[in-house]
């Protein structure tokens, strides 16, 4: 990953130092570890998983649906840094002006922060501690049932 950001920040002629990525709008953060959770997640299924396309994204809407992620980053609470739990708390009270249709506001809001995590994670480069806590989620949840 860090030879991925590398080379974006090469073409995109512009490198983001963390302290940088500290300072971003926390939905910015949360825009991009959207995608990076829903990359793990991917990646995951098709490792454990002999399902179609279909069974697939059935199984990864459990893992990335906002009640999902509102429990997981209550479960990973304990094995955050401060600063890690400081930007979820920054995600969590993020007003974003919009709630999907099938999640409730609370959860919504610790779903932001629980993506604010993981997009300052990959942003940062730090893609140990960042497949840590994916490592993490994934051994641990039965969604894959």
């Amino acid at each position: 990953m860090k030879q991925l950001l590398d080379y974006i920040g090469t073409i995109a002629d512009k490198r983001l130092e963390p302290t940088q990525v500290r300072m971003m709008n926390p939905l910015v953060l949360a825009y991009i570890g959207d995608t990076v959770y829903d990359l793990f997640v991917r990646t995951f299924l098709v490792h454990t998983l002999d399902a179609s396309v279909h069974q697939l994204h059935i199984k990864s809407i459990a893992f990335v649906n906002a009640g999902s992620q509102s429990e997981t980053v209550h479960e990973i609470e304990g094995l955050l840094t401060e600063d890690e739990k400081y930007i979820v708390r920054r995600g969590r009270n993020a007003k974003s002006g919009t709630i999907p249709k099938n999640a409730d506001v609370t959860e919504y809001r610790w779903a932001t922060g629980f993506e604010s995590l993981l997009g300052y994670l990959y942003l940062t480069g730090q893609e140990e501690r960042l497949c840590e806590i994916a490592g993490y989620i994934l051994k641990t949840q039965d969604k894959i049932d």
